[in-house]
């Protein structure tokens, strides 16, 4: 399965935010590589805040694997 493109992940993100910055944080794409994998940055709030992990998996990962198939994990860069 092809790796989603930058923008695909960028359209599937955005339905994640509303929740982060319910909470004061976000999320920064730094990139997607031919593997799927997803690399972000937690930004505002999120950066640091003990519930991250949670947040990357419960919400960002999820998201982003329910709606692009070629996303095999999601990794956050600090």
């Amino acid at each position: 399965m092809a790796a989603p493109t930058r923008e695909e992940v960028e359209t599937s993100l955005a339905l994640a935010r509303p929740e982060l910055q319910k909470h004061g944080g976000d999320v920064e794409l730094l990139g997607v590589n031919a593997q799927g994998v997803v690399l972000v940055r937690l930004t505002g709030a999120c950066q640091g805040c003990k519930a991250a992990g949670a947040t990357l998996h419960n919400v960002i990962e999820k998201t982003l694997k329910a709606r692009l198939p070629g996303v095999t994990s999601v990794q956050a860069v600090m």
